[in-house]
């Protein structure tokens, strides 16, 4: 009797232990996921930046300093390893993108060129889905992380090599800043 009580127990930490593994590979699957998610859309906005730049450059000869300092910042967001230094790389870049844009309201030529009002439209949809992108993934990078460490998980997610994943989440103040941009014709 008391044999068959111990297998009893083994069985049931068996099965806990398979079940709560494979809750938290499928948690780290969708971490991974929301990750590559964030990744595409980051790439469509490093892809619309140089065309961007290259549409308002003409009119803009005199705000050089500008345009480099956007596509200064795009190659650095574009050697970012990793939720934490993407999220400060990528500030960096919208506060540059930022005063591109608002240097680019005082110029009616530009305000009036299907071309450059196309990519600031497409620019802005694309920041709206990094946006939910972001959300998605820190609301699965969060589930993880809480799955990891409540217990009686947590005796098992350690051993078993899990690790929490980083929240892509903006750490300095300036970078909270969102860039106006208005697209009408004034």
């Amino acid at each position: 009797m008391a044999g068959l009580i111990l297998v009893a127990i083994v069985a049931v930490l068996a099965i806990w232990a398979i079940g709560s593994y494979n809750r938290l590979v499928g948690l780290r699957n969708q971490v991974a996921n929301g990750w590559r998610q964030i990744d595409v859309q980051l790439k469509r906005r490093h892809d619309l930046i140089p065309n961007l730049v290259n549409a308002v450059r003409g009119s803009m000869d005199f705000e050089r300093d500008t345009l480099t300092a956007v596509m200064d910042a795009r190659a650095k967001a574009l050697t970012a390893t990793g939720p934490a230094d993407a999220a400060q790389k990528e500030g960096q870049l919208s506060q540059a993108l930022g005063r591109l844009l608002a240097v680019a309201e005082n110029y009616p030529t530009l305000k009036s060129n299907e071309n450059v009002k196309m990519l600031m439209e497409e620019l802005s949809a694309t920041e709206n889905k990094v946006g939910f992108s972001r959300q998605f993934y820190n609301d699965i990078a969060t589930n993880f992380n809480t799955a990891q460490q409540v217990f009686p998980t947590n005796l098992l997610a350690g051993s078993l090599g899990f690790k929490p994943s980083e929240l892509f989440e903006i750490t300095d103040a300036k970078d909270r800043e969102v860039p106006t941009v208005d697209l009408s014709r004034k």
